[in-house]
């Protein structure tokens, strides 16, 4: 008799360890998941500092730059379609943009006036400290994904993620491959 009870309160404390593992992993999930979007959500606060920028950017360098209209059409194209990006294409549509902004600048470098002004110079500093914010942001959000992906995929835990059918999130990257290659140097 007394070995039954043994077996017994080994058998139901075993269940007990299964059952606070198995809340545990699945707070665990919860908890992630969370971060994951918090995340995106700061990605997406910055994403729309930088477009509610980027008309006031456009508006200063056309009262110097008449004869650009084909940049500023590219720009404006590329922050609505990035405003309109479904989150899967976010990354391209934010790259498109990025790219775009660079050719704005890039017209500003011929006209020194411009390069001058206050008011340029100001939003040019405003883009630059939101394009940092962006970038740490990123880098948070990707390390989330990181932690969240593992977890989901390692065992015994990957059992509860099936379970909550939890799956694999992209991480938020650089899609054109000229933006991968290093920058040359010439003097």
């Amino acid at each position: 008799m007394d070995i039954g009870i043994i077996i017994l309160l080994v058998i139901v404390v075993l269940a007990l360890f299964a059952i606070v593992w198995f809340i545990s992993a699945r707070n665990k999930f919860v908890v992630l998941r969370n971060k994951v979007e918090e995340g995106y959500a700061t990605i997406e606060v910055y994403l729309k500092k930088r477009y509610d920028l980027i008309p006031n950017l456009l508006e200063t360098v056309k009262g110097y730059v008449k004869h650009e209209k084909e940049t500023f059409i590219k720009v404006t194209e590329a922050r609505n379609g990035a405003i309109n990006a479904s989150p899967a294409e976010q990354a391209v549509a934010e790259n498109n943009l990025s790219n775009t902004l660079k050719s704005l600048f890039a017209v500003a470098e011929s006209y020194p006036e411009l390069k001058a002004d206050s008011q340029f110079i100001n939003l040019q500093n405003q883009l630059t400290s939101i394009e940092t914010e962006l970038a740490q942001s990123r880098k948070y959000y990707n390390a989330l994904i990181k932690n969240f992906n593992t977890s989901i995929e390692v065992f015994p835990a990957n059992i509860v993620a099936n379970m909550m059918k939890l799956e694999k999130k992209e991480y938020f990257q650089i899609e054109d491959s000229i933006e991968r290659q290093n920058v040359k140097i010439s003097f």
